[in-house]
């Protein structure tokens, strides 16, 4: 399924080109780098300080566009690449989005504590998918939202606790299956109903699970 697919190509980076509106430059596009995290039920989380140039345009048009690729592929042209047109929003709850953001940005926690940054969700209206070379779909987005989100929410950290005490010997050989990485010690930071989400030597490899698990009650490492 195409939505399926994008919605696993944005999980599996870390960063993205954020197109917003321009206040001062009167609508001309102004374009930044971000980091974002795609939250349990599809939608994308970025922290931004109310000083940046991209914060300013989105208080004033919330309106935005997001393209990320695979930024250790070279091949630019041929990757796939997914780019959400949104609406972008304040998040009321900060303390909660930190605690899951943290985790995949920890050196973001001097700007956390900053209290002129902020937390902006980015709510999916579009999405334009390229899976590579002719593969170049609009998404149905009434299939794009995740299953289960609230239940992964909740869960979460109980299903991370038992993986990282129960399961190293799984993740060890999933992070060398799919992306030949030999790590000695690697912990997974973050689980939704797509994959799995594992940190090692400073960095985040993402390992999809092989069909979307409808509930977290299912949820299951298998050795390769």
């Amino acid at each position: 399924m195409i939505a399926h697919a994008a919605r696993r190509m944005l999980r599996a980076h870390r960063y993205g080109a954020l197109g917003t509106i321009s206040k001062k430059l009167d609508g001309y596009p102004f374009g930044s780098i971000t980091p974002y995290l795609v939250d349990h039920d599809g939608s994308l989380l970025i922290l931004i300080s109310t000083l940046a140039e991209h914060t300013k345009n989105i208080v004033h048009d919330p309106r935005i566009s997001l393209i990320t690729h695979d930024q250790r592929d070279p091949h630019i042209q041929t990757q796939g690449r997914v780019t959400v047109v949104g609406n972008a929003q304040m998040e009321s709850n900060r303390e909660q989005a930190g605690l899951r953001y943290l985790r995949y940005f920890p050196e973001a926690q001097t700007y956390f504590a900053m209290h002129d940054f902020s937390f902006y969700r980015i709510r999916p209206v579009a999405i334009r998918y390229i899976g590579g070379f002719g593969k170049i779909y609009w998404v149905n987005m009434e299939n794009y939202a995740a299953e289960q989100a609230e239940a992964y929410a909740q869960q979460e950290l109980t299903l991370l606790a038992k993986i990282n005490s129960q399961q190293q010997d799984e993740l060890r050989q999933l992070l060398r299956q799919r992306h030949g990485v030999d790590a000695a010690n690697v912990q997974a930071i973050g689980l939704d109903s797509d994959g799995l989400d594992v940190r090692y030597d400073e960095q985040v490899w993402r390992l999809d699970f092989p069909e979307v698990f409808s509930s977290p009650s299912l949820v299951t490492l298998t050795k390769p």
